[in-house]
């Protein structure tokens, strides 16, 4: 079974929707991620505003290591990303990541954007629709 780290956007109302797609074609989804809920970086900021952190201040805090450690390891673990657009910064970091480790990458593009991006020629397949990202999910090969 493939390990799928599916990228995303906690305002991505679409993330548990892909995930329960995917998971019924029998792969292995990590999206605990999304749990947090779509304003926990919003209110991780305020929390630490109110502190009188700075953002390198808050950074190097021991919850944003756990959180940093948390996704990490599970990005390590799986054996293919897939990162659903629309997504921000920190997604486009992990999918990085990922494809820079030599493991394959994904990018679920369910609509036309609005400024397109050559870059996006790193990832193997930017897919328009889910039969295509499960087409190309399958032509992966896991090493075992």
């Amino acid at each position: 079974m493939k390990r799928v780290y599916l990228i995303g956007s906690l305002r991505n109302p679409a993330v548990p929707k892909l995930a329960a797609a995917l998971r019924a074609k029998g792969y292995e989804v990590f999206d605990d991620w999304y749990a947090a809920g779509p304003e926990a970086d919003d209110k991780w900021q305020e929390y630490e505003k109110q502190r009188g952190s700075s953002y390198q201040e808050a950074l190097d805090g021991r919850p944003a290591s756990q959180v940093f450690d948390y996704d990490k390891a599970n990005l390590d673990r799986a054996d293919v990303a897939v990162m659903l657009m629309p997504a921000g910064k920190s997604a486009h970091l992990e999918l990085g990541y990922f494809i820079g480790k030599g493991k394959p990458g994904f990018i679920a593009l369910p609509e036309e954007p609005e400024r397109f991006d050559v870059m996006y020629e790193f990832a193997n397949a930017v897919c328009t629709d889910f039969d295509q990202l499960v087409a190309s999910l399958e032509t992966v090969v896991v090493p075992r």
